[in-house]
């Protein structure tokens, strides 16, 4: 039941949020939906297709709720009889349709009339079915935090009076920017999932990769748009590849390349060849990072990966979007293009910068260094507190499998820990 509501609720707030207008009403209508179902699929059996089920529920009690104001009298005598007696899709809109609702709560959440990081806590919450633990991890803020940024959005887009819709124009401009990062983000939590049992969420990973599309059509002037649907083309290509057949991340040096998928990639290199052409100047964050997947996707083998360009490319990265975790990540590209020493020097640099404290990538990047240097009881101490940090079990388990494998044999030559996903924008 948890994972259907998760993978189905944006679809279902997105389609009843278009009714009612209000996405903190839509998602209290979708919850409810949810408490019927609980209450009737254990006797009757869980539909075929439970998102149109949950989504028909919320919709007759939106019409419901419009029925009950009287200031939508109108709006009921004109469309409330067909929201009643219309069978709601089985299948979300088509990718290539503009009026998509999940669009438009995108745009909607990402209305200038809210922070930007509300705007991105209100659409990982709403589009993405994340908790708000989940965001805070992701945010590297307090769970407080963010729980009072996504109520506070919600009351001012409901105070605001904000239409839900896609912008045309101007007002389409000012938001691309959280749009896309939001977009990425979403794409990130099911790339490597911040908790739960299972390391990826591939379904937060296509609604991502569907969105970046979506706005690739809609938007085909815009550079970063088209370096984002090919930063995420490059990096669902290697989804087959980063799980075992118990759902066990695979590290990139361990992955089977020939289970990347080619078709995406190729849709990559054509993404990132429309971000080039059409961009004025130089490479923003989104191109940036897709040139780095793309130097990882035309390596047919580990060795053969161009790290020195990596290293590059992340140094640019970190001129235009500066980020300790880009820092991490460049850290990582210089020590396989320059040595374990090398990187280091770099991630000792960044121990004290308060935003990695309790980021578990820190340690788990520190000790395959030292582990590569020869240092194992240093090493070990690392992935350890790595672990701790860790809220996603099977990443944990990756770790602590680490600390047994230098246990055993100290002097074997580690895994890269490379692994990690490009740093968000």
């Amino acid at each position: 039941m948890e994972t259907v509501f998760r993978l189905e609720s944006p679809r279902v707030i997105a389609g009843v949020a278009r009714i009612v207008r209000d996405v903190g009403i839509a998602e209290e209508l979708a919850q409810d939906a949810m408490v019927a179902a609980l209450e009737r699929w254990p006797r009757d059996g869980v539909p075929d297709n439970p998102g149109a089920w949950l989504m028909a529920t919320a919709r007759h009690r939106a019409v419901d709720l419009i029925r009950r104001r009287e200031s939508y009298a109108r709006k009921l005598a004109e469309i409330g009889r067909d929201l009643e007696t219309t069978t709601p899709p089985e299948e979300p809109a088509a990718p290539d349709d503009i009026d998509d609702d999940l669009l438009r709560l995108v745009f909607t959440t990402c209305h200038p009339v809210l922070s930007p990081q509300a705007r991105t806590a209100l659409t990982l919450r709403l589009l993405g079915g994340l908790t708000t633990a989940e965001i805070a991890r992701a945010f590297l803020v307090p769970e407080p935090t963010i729980a009072q940024r996504v109520v506070r959005a919600k009351r001012t887009l409901a105070t605001k009076n904000v239409a839900f819709e896609v912008p045309y124009g101007p007002d389409r401009e000012a938001r691309l920017g959280s749009v896309l990062d939001v977009i990425y983000l979403v794409f990130n939590e099911g790339y490597a999932a911040t908790a739960g049992d299972d390391w990826l969420r591939p379904g937060l990973c296509e609604d991502a990769l569907r969105l970046a599309r979506v706005l690739s059509a809609l938007m085909p002037g815009e550079p970063e748009v088209h370096g984002l649907t090919a930063l995420l083309e490059f990096q669902a290509s290697r989804t087959a590849a980063r799980t075992g057949p118990d759902g066990e991340p695979v590290l990139l040096r361990d992955q089977d390349r020939r289970r990347w998928n080619r078709m995406l990639i190729a849709r990559g290199i054509r993404a990132l060849d429309r971000a080039r052409a059409t961009a004025g100047g130089p490479p923003g964050p989104y191109a940036l990072q897709a040139a780095i997947a793309a130097c990882h996707a035309r390596a047919y083998a580990f060795e053969e990966t161009d790290w020195r360009a990596i290293a590059t490319l992340y140094g640019l990265l970190a001129v235009r979007a500066p980020s300790p975790v880009v820092e991490l990540n460049r850290a990582v590209a210089v020590s396989m293009a320059d040595g374990p020493a090398a990187g280091l020097t770099l991630v000792d640099a960044l121990a004290a910068v308060p935003a990695l404290r309790d980021y578990h990538l820190l340690p788990s990047v520190r000790g395959d260094l030292l582990s590569r240097l020869g240092r194992t009881a240093e090493a070990r101490e690392e992935f350890v507190r790595a672990a701790g940090l860790a809220h996603n079990d099977r990443e944990r388990k990756l770790l602590l499998s680490r600390v047994e494998t230098l246990r055993r044999a100290p002097a074997a030559e580690p895994r890269s820990a490379s692994s990690a996903p490009p740093p968000p924008g």
